[in-house]
């Protein structure tokens, strides 16, 4: 099984002093879900920060086989998508269809190309209903299967998935969890939602205070560190 993620010894340190990580090592397998637990301020967004070198530190980052640095950047943001936990951060365009369609715009296919690549994803995501609707005017359940959409139309290998179910319902939720468990690519996925997580991921990894304190069996971590389920 190959690695997708392969991370040693990541630090980052805030401008003003704060040690957010503190000597992380990680690894993500090909098709595996992972959960990060852990208290807010415990580093978890810190470290996915990483992943597309939106943030920077000191220490070892591979992705899907590249080292991440200045002249692999561009490439390995195309190999890992973030959904945040806002959907309302990532949609902006005046259409849902438009909106999905933009990063493939980026990436270099004609319109044409990047439209058909909208259609498609939006159809898988359960949201083909919606091509010509404004973002704005959607539930947070549809505004997060858009989200997601915009993310799989770029075609990536990894998904980062921050706080998933955060203002959903809990039909919204069994939907979401049910299309997340449908899609093939490796997921790091942020949650304080144990039910999530025991869903959807088979290891799980705990962050305090920028640093990895456990890493197992996901039943095993949400026992170990009492973490309460939602």
């Amino acid at each position: 099984m190959s690695r997708v993620i392969q991370i040693a010894g990541l630090r980052y340190r805030y401008p003003d002093g704060t040690q957010a990580l503190d000597g992380i090592d990680f690894h993500l397998n090909s098709g595996e879900s992972v959960a990060l637990f852990g208290a807010n301020g415990s580093g978890k967004t810190t470290f996915v920060l990483h992943l597309n070198g939106l943030l920077r530190g000191e220490g070892s980052i591979e992705i899907c086989g590249m080292r991440l640095a200045d002249g692999t950047l561009e490439q390995i943001r195309s190999k890992v998508g973030v959904v945040f936990q806002d959907s309302d951060e990532q949609l902006f365009m005046p259409t849902v269809l438009e909106d999905v369609a933009f990063g493939p715009l980026n990436l270099g296919l004609s319109p044409d190309d990047a439209l058909t690549r909208a259609r498609t994803v939006l159809k898988r995501v359960g949201m083909a209903h919606a091509f010509e609707r404004a973002p704005y005017h959607l539930s947070a359940g549809e505004k997060k299967r858009v989200a997601i959409a915009g993310v799989l139309a770029m075609d990536p290998e990894i998904l980062v998935l921050d706080e998933p179910t955060t203002f959903l319902d809990p039909p919204t939720r069994r939907d979401l969890l049910s299309l997340l468990r449908s899609l093939p690519q490796a997921k790091v996925v942020v949650t304080h939602d144990a039910n999530l997580a025991r869903a959807l991921t088979s290891r799980a990894v705990f962050f305090d205070q920028g640093r990895i304190t456990g890493q197992g069996d996901v039943i095993e971590i949400i026992q170990r560190f009492h973490w309460e389920y939602s």
